[in-house]
């Protein structure tokens, strides 16, 4: 399954049904009159989170999703039936925007979670609504309500306790793989990872989840590299493993320029709990390794630096059970569920949702990128060919 972490959709309401205008004349039956019935509410668009779900694919290939209109009433006083509810199903994290992505109208953090996200239209009065003592015949019928109708953006947050972060091939994806079941893709050559990786890790009689994104380089939050738009993935997060390659000749300017884009991003990365760790420490002699933990030491003001090998499996039970203590801090003040994102424009109720008022649509994309491409890269990452 491929990845896809923003999509911009339409979704819109059903409309409400008419009321009909009718009269009951049959002869020989007294009480004759106006018998006209109520038209049926639209249905509403729903969007519920599920479990099983860890990309926004599904929405790559369908961006118009319409509740069904309600049916209109007919004589006899038969009010129309309502209009069939659309469900929308995401992954667990999805934020909700507005079009322009200023505002954050809903965060999806628990599984199982619902919101009604547009209301369908009310349904029209028939005739019969309308009969009075002074206007026993009325023949005013009104049309159904119209629906909501919003162009909304879909982006996925993934939830985990631990965000793996540092350069292309500091080994992040490495460490995931020896630490957790998971499998990604691992070569020698920067950028191997596209899109951001999750691994359930155990230590003791505890586990928690482990995120591992791109790597990031100077520049990234100008958009160098795969830029910094993965690092929403780990916003979430409890604490943050910083993995710095013991081959590369100057540690130190590595931890900084990791630590320039993560200040350079905000979404309250920079104040996270921060776990240091020199890794590829099998490819160092023992001098080596201990001038390095001394300078990453020094710019890491003062943290705890351990030697690390994901490769050999050297140092992980003691990164691991280091990640272990603020997971449970946080846990213990925050409460087991994910931890509000500070998003553009404010988080957001988790599950809420404020109507806003509708805007032009006519001239409004229907693709995934800022051109209208549904191949930008600005928003699918996909590797080609797979």
């Amino acid at each position: 399954m491929k990845f896809l972490d923003q999509v911009k959709i339409f979704a819109k309401s059903g409309d409400g049904g008419a009321g009909a205008c009718s009269f009951r004349r049959e002869k020989y039956i007294e009480f004759g009159g106006p018998d006209g019935g109520d038209g049926g509410r639209g249905g509403d668009v729903i969007i519920e989170c599920v479990a099983n779900l860890n990309t926004l694919i599904d929405f790559r290939y369908q961006q118009h999703f319409k509740a069904e209109k309600g049916r209109h009433g007919q004589g006899r006083n038969k009010t129309g039936g309502k209009g069939d509810d659309i469900l929308l199903k995401v992954p667990v994290g999805t934020q909700i925007l507005t079009e322009d992505r200023t505002e954050v109208l809903a965060d999806l953090t628990e599984a199982g979670q619902q919101i009604v996200f547009l209301k369908g239209g009310d349904g029209g009065f028939g005739n019969a609504h309308y009969k009075t003592s002074t206007n026993q015949a009325p023949r005013r019928a009104d049309p159904g309500w119209p629906g909501q109708e919003l162009w909304v953006w879909l982006r996925l947050k993934l939830i985990a306790d631990c965000g793996l972060v540092g350069l292309p091939n500091a080994g992040k994806s490495t460490f995931l793989a020896a630490v957790t079941k998971a499998r990604p893709k691992i070569a020698d050559y920067p950028f191997t990872t596209l899109h951001p990786n999750l691994g359930v890790a155990q230590i003791g009689a505890e586990e928690f989840i482990l995120a591992d994104i791109p790597g990031l380089i100077e520049g990234a939050h100008e958009g160098a590299g795969l830029g910094d738009r993965f690092l929403g993935h780990i916003e979430r997060c409890r604490v943050l493993l910083h993995l710095i390659d013991g081959t590369e000749p100057d540690v130190a300017e590595s931890y900084r320029v990791v630590r320039g884009e993560l200040d350079q991003y905000g979404g309250g990365l920079a104040g996270k709990p921060e776990v240091v760790a020199l890794n590829k420490c099998d490819a160092l002699v023992p001098e080596e390794i201990e001038e390095k933990l001394a300078a990453l030491t020094a710019v890491a003001k003062g943290a705890r630096v351990f030697p690390l090998s994901g490769a050999a499996g050297i140092g992980l039970k003691d990164v691991l059970y280091a990640l272990l203590d603020p997971i449970r801090a946080s846990r213990s003040e925050h409460g087991a569920g994910p931890l509000a994102a500070e998003a553009t424009g404010g988080a957001g109720k988790s599950g809420s949702w404020r109507p806003l008022p509708d805007g032009d649509d006519d001239d409004v994309m229907d693709g995934f990128g800022d051109d209208g491409d549904p191949d930008d890269d600005d928003f699918d990452d996909e590797e080609d060919g797979k």
